[in-house]
């Protein structure tokens, strides 16, 4: 029992004052999405094995270089 009193959470903090729920909440969501919580409580979800996350990961990069390569490209000829 004594090491669940010690446990501190992390936290994130929204002062509301006198604002209206409907502004709280959508202040509370704005910061939920800039820490980008959603997207690590998604990717943990779920258990991705090491492989597929190394095919994942190399796919994103080869996507990323073939984006850079677009944009370093001369345009095609309009003739």
């Amino acid at each position: 029992m004594a090491k669940f009193n010690k446990i501190q959470g992390k936290g994130t903090k929204i002062i509301v004052g006198d604002l209206p729920i409907n502004v709280a909440l959508r202040k509370f969501k704005q910061k939920v999405d800039d820490l980008g919580t959603m997207e690590i409580v998604k990717t943990k979800m779920f258990y991705e094995k090491p492989t597929t996350a190394r095919k994942r990961k190399a796919g994103a990069a080869k996507a990323r270089w073939n984006k850079k390569l677009r944009e370093q490209s001369l345009p095609k000829k309009m003739y």
